[in-house]
């Protein structure tokens, strides 16, 4: 008998109607940007690439799209089921002009099913739908099944930021983090998770500061 799906870690697929800008977007430029069904390399996606980076959940992809077009030289590709979120990031990368973002507007985990060992040399995973009711916490992104599929892809060296500002998703992203052995916290005075690191962008989300706490950083290093 096959193996269930794993459950949902996100929500709503769509709210309000698409603005017309962006539903063009959505028709032309997305098919362009779109990752590939099939098993892939994303080294072959853009030769001569610096490094390859992975935003899992972009949301509206103002974050994405800002780190792409500071560093034009990384391939980023992106996963996002919400589709007000997709056609937002597009139209950040037609507006930006960016070449170097690829797009999969659906699961993250079938996406990473598709990718080779030890690919990626950057993840962000940014203010993740915190499922704060108990019974709803097995359907948090941050698994052990996500964890050992990110040790696969990610390469010696390789960097994980995890952001939340809802305290016990940070508390259990790091204990699941560190019990997975599979990285290192090398965080050591509460200013290292507690300020945004240098290379952070801030999202209008963000600022929202819809969680339970200030925002924690958590940056974690595939040894």
């Amino acid at each position: 008998m096959d193996n269930p799906p794993p459950l949902r870690s996100f929500g709503r697929l769509k709210s309000r109607t698409i603005k017309p800008r962006q539903a063009a977007l959505m028709t032309d430029l997305l098919p362009r940007l779109r990752l590939p069904e099939e098993p892939f390399n994303p080294a072959t996606m853009m030769p001569g690439s610096a490094e390859v980076w992975l935003e899992i959940g972009f949301g509206g992809g103002e974050h994405m799209a800002a780190q792409a077009a500071l560093r034009r030289d990384v391939l980023i590709l992106g996963a996002e089921p919400f589709q007000n979120g997709v056609a937002s990031a597009l139209r950040h990368i037609d507006e930006a002009g960016l070449n170097n973002v690829r797009v999969h507007d659906g699961d993250v985990r079938d996406m990473m099913a598709r990718l080779p060992d030890g690919c990626l040399d950057r993840v962000f995973i940014l203010f993740p739908d915190p499922w704060p009711k108990a019974r709803h916490n097995k359907r948090r992104l941050v698994n052990e099944d996500l964890l050992a599929e990110l040790a696969r892809l990610m390469k010696p060296g390789a960097t994980l930021r995890f952001a939340t500002d809802w305290a016990d998703y940070a508390d259990w992203t790091l204990e699941r983090v560190l019990k997975s052995g599979a990285f290192v916290w090398p965080a050591l005075a509460p200013d290292d998770w507690r300020l945004p690191p240098p290379d952070h962008i801030t999202t209008r989300y963000e600022q929202k500061g819809l969680g339970d706490c200030a925002p924690v950083f958590l940056d974690f290093v595939r040894p």
